[in-house]
């Protein structure tokens, strides 16, 4: 599975916005050039932001965007979804179809990626935009089980 630069730019230009809009609002000229996003594209992501109520604008001189709730209450996976990127690991492309081959079955692997996609989304929904800026991810990867067997792994590569 690949996040496209839809919702990983969204995800970068919100955290930023949660690390400078301390007093004022924040133009999105000030996010381009921080994270090297094209104003163009930032102005179309964040249409859609505010539309999902993630974001206020501000509007006059000084203007620019806030975030509509406090950082910690801003979860990573709702940015995601608000720039209409799905959270899925099958190669199915409609919501609610019974299997992901051409005579509508499931092939062999397609549990296995759609419980890839929830886990993922789980861990996105897990996770806020304050978790991000104080840099509280790390432990909860480093909380992962080893995987099973290093040496079967390590014989394959």
């Amino acid at each position: 599975m690949k996040l496209s630069t839809k919702g990983r730019y969204a995800v970068m230009a919100m955290v930023d916005l949660a690390r400078h809009a301390q007093s004022k609002p924040v133009s999105l000229s000030d996010i381009a050039a921080r994270q090297e996003i094209s104003l163009s594209y930032l102005e179309q992501l964040f249409a859609r932001l505010r539309r999902a109520e993630l974001v206020k604008s501000v509007r006059g001189p000084g203007g620019g965007y806030r975030l509509a709730r406090a950082s910690s209450e801003t979860r990573v996976s709702e940015i995601i979804l608000a720039v209409d990127e799905p959270i899925s690991a099958t190669r199915c492309t409609e919501m609610g179809a019974p299997g992901c081959r051409t005579d509508r079955s499931k092939c062999l692997t397609h549990d296995l990626w759609e419980e890839l996609g929830n886990q993922i989304h789980m861990f996105l929904a897990s996770v806020t935009l304050s978790d991000v800026l104080e840099r509280r991810i790390t432990p909860r990867l480093a909380e992962a089980p080893p995987p099973a067997n290093n040496d079967s792994m390590a014989a394959a590569g």
